[in-house]
């Protein structure tokens, strides 16, 4: 928890939750093993789609289908959402809750790998969220920002890892240190791009919430 955990627990302690089908399906993929996005960033989620109402939106990661549904669920009803999952077993566990929801037709699933994925794609989102292997959200930022379309919403999940971003190299586990790397300098680019308005919360394990709000230009050295 990157807030203060008494804090934390106060204010979920006034939030009315979510559907019953949806608290359901997010504590079953919870005691599956699922990583599923947290408690405070749904709730902050709901609050974002009723303020922007994104009709377009565009997911990378898409675990059991728990966020999606919840986009669906809290967007408008013209809202299609287009989700995008690389993992065999959690493409069959959310075309099942897919299926339970009754939103077969207003999710589409796309399997692969999201790099792949991504620079096939054409048109724009009015909102991407980005919730996949953390390493891999800088190489991913060029195709995002193509498809995020003028006063489109980025968000980006988990980008405080447990705290650790702003620990030293050197105190950070070996095996974690590309996934550091690779954050910190995702943070900075979404945070000094001229194209993006972007604020870093400490909501769950941190969320980047980035508007996009002029034509882009993004250079990236590998």
């Amino acid at each position: 928890m990157v807030a203060d955990e008494r804090m934390q627990c106060f204010i979920r302690s006034l939030d009315r939750g979510s559907t019953p089908f949806l608290e359901k399906l997010f504590s079953e993929a919870s005691a599956d093993g699922v990583p599923v996005i947290r408690t405070d960033t749904r709730i902050f989620i709901r609050t974002l789609l009723c303020l922007a109402k994104p009709v377009r939106v565009l997911e990378v990661g898409t675990g059991s289908g728990c966020s999606a549904l919840l986009f669906c669920e809290y967007g408008p009803p013209a809202m299609h959402v287009t989700t995008i999952e690389n993992y065999a077993p959690r493409i069959r566990a959310a075309r099942e809750n897919f299926k339970r929801a009754g939103k077969e037709e207003q999710i589409t699933l796309l399997c692969g790998d999201a790099g792949s994925i991504l620079g096939d794609l054409t048109g724009t989102f009015d909102m991407i969220f980005m919730d996949a292997a953390k390493g891999q959200y800088i190489n991913w930022l060029p195709d995002v920002l193509r498809l995020l379309s003028p006063g489109g919403m980025l968000l980006s999940d988990n980008v405080l890892q447990e705290g650790d971003i702003v620990e030293s190299h050197f105190l950070v586990e070996r095996r974690s240190r590309t996934i550091y790397k690779r954050m910190r300098e995702y943070l900075y680019q979404i945070t000094h791009n001229p194209a993006l308005t972007t604020s870093v919360l400490p909501v769950g394990d941190g969320l980047a919430v980035s508007v996009k709000t002029e034509e882009w230009e993004y250079q990236h050295e590998s």
